[in-house]
């Protein structure tokens, strides 16, 4: 007998296929995890290394996809290229190849629309090629502005240990010296142990206001650029080689944009990326809002809102009259490469011998305040013996 309800069937577990549980990759889940984390972008070394490759490929007839699966394959460093198999995975999926770079957050606006250019344009090798060329160029110009500027810093950081090291800690033993023999400092060595003295109770106080200071340039922007403006109003070698760099440095940006198909426009509020933290970021953004609303030609907004030099805006203005822009730009662009080597081997020089001088005078700094009292007070010292 039933009880007049119909009681529903027991469910049976699945079999078969649909028994599987969905299994996540092993690659799903290092795109996951890596989503989770903040995303960083790629360094210039990287990119340098990524797009030579890919450019490479591209000229050999590869296709995208498998271009980007065989660089990712056997590299060392899982970050880089579990980004190249995230871009492959996208682009096999139907998504264009500058989306697709775009949805890994690792490259910047400038990449992404050179990327599009080349990829629209059936050039997707020459615009990796391009972006490969200029990373090499930047790294080029870091190494050599490392170069001038850490080796002297070391170099005078140690001389600079050494000499207080001497001042708190040898000085004083020659003053006990001398004391314990009833010798009383005349002329230079009471002038050397007064300099001690004066070290030995200031020392600590200038070294914390100095890693003050070098801490507060180091992370404020506003403090580095009046710091380095108030430098280059004073110094033309350091003003010429900071213009240069930054002329070259959107103006190489802004021809490789314009090259590829991007209006100027865009080019020139993507290649003012390539300078943010500098005073031509937001000038070079004013120049293109006002080129694009108001139609004024691009020469006479260079000159009204900007600082660049009087040259950029003469080329940039024949450029525009001949319709040889892109040729101006190329120029322009080498011009100041070559600029920025020559004020680069200068400035190198410069600050060479000026770390020489300073090197000379705390090394000599240390002799005097260290040995020269027991060379002075040596004969009176013998005497009071005998």
């Amino acid at each position: 007998m039933t009880n007049g309800k119909t009681s529903s069937p027991t469910p049976l577990p699945a079999t078969g296929a649909a028994a599987k549980p969905k299994k996540k990759s092993l690659f799903s889940t290092e795109i996951t995890l890596s989503k989770e984390a903040k995303i960083k972008p790629l360094s210039k070394k990287d990119l340098m290394g990524v797009f030579r490759g890919l450019s490479s490929m591209l000229r050999a007839q590869i296709n995208t996809a498998d271009a980007l699966k065989y660089y990712a394959q056997g590299l060392p460093d899982k970050v880089i290229s579990g980004t190249l198999m995230q871009i492959r995975e996208d682009i096999t999926a139907g998504v264009s190849v500058h989306e697709a770079f775009r949805r890994t957050g690792r490259f910047t606006d400038m990449v992404i629309g050179l990327i599009q250019a080349g990829s629209d344009a059936g050039q997707l090798n020459q615009a990796f090629s391009s972006l490969a060329a200029r990373f090499a160029s930047e790294l080029h110009f870091s190494k050599a502005i490392r170069k001038a500027t850490m080796m002297p810093a070391v170099v005078i950081s140690v001389l600079t240990g050494a000499f207080i090291v001497s001042q708190v800690k040898i000085v004083p033993q020659v003053e006990e010296m001398l004391s314990s023999v009833n010798q009383k400092a005349d002329g230079l060595t009471a002038i050397s142990f007064a300099v001690a003295h004066t070290t030995q109770k200031i020392w600590w106080i200038v070294v914390s206001i100095i890693i003050g200071i070098i801490v507060s340039i180091w992370r404020s922007d506003a403090l580095r650029n009046l710091l380095l403006g108030l430098l280059m109003s004073k110094w033309r070698l350091l003003r010429m080689l900071v213009m240069s760099l930054r002329q070259m440095t959107f103006l190489s940006t802004m021809r490789l944009l314009h090259a590829n198909g991007i209006n100027l426009a865009k080019a020139i509020r993507v290649s003012a990326n390539s300078v943010k933290g500098t005073p031509f970021y937001s000038e070079l953004r004013e120049a293109a809002d006002k080129y694009e609303k108001t139609g004024v030609p691009l020469s006479t907004a260079f000159s009204k809102y900007t600082s660049v030099d009087s040259q950029v805006v003469h080329m940039l203005s024949i450029g525009e009259k001949s319709a040889s822009l892109d040729h101006q730009l190329e120029m322009l662009s080498e011009m100041y490469e070559e600029d920025a080597e020559n004020y680069m081997a200068s400035f190198t020089a410069l600050v060479n011998f000026l770390v020489l001088l300073v090197a000379v005078g705390l090394i000599a700094a240390v002799f005097i305040g260290t040995f020269l009292p027991i060379f002075l007070m040596g004969p009176k010292m013998m005497n009071s013996g005998m």
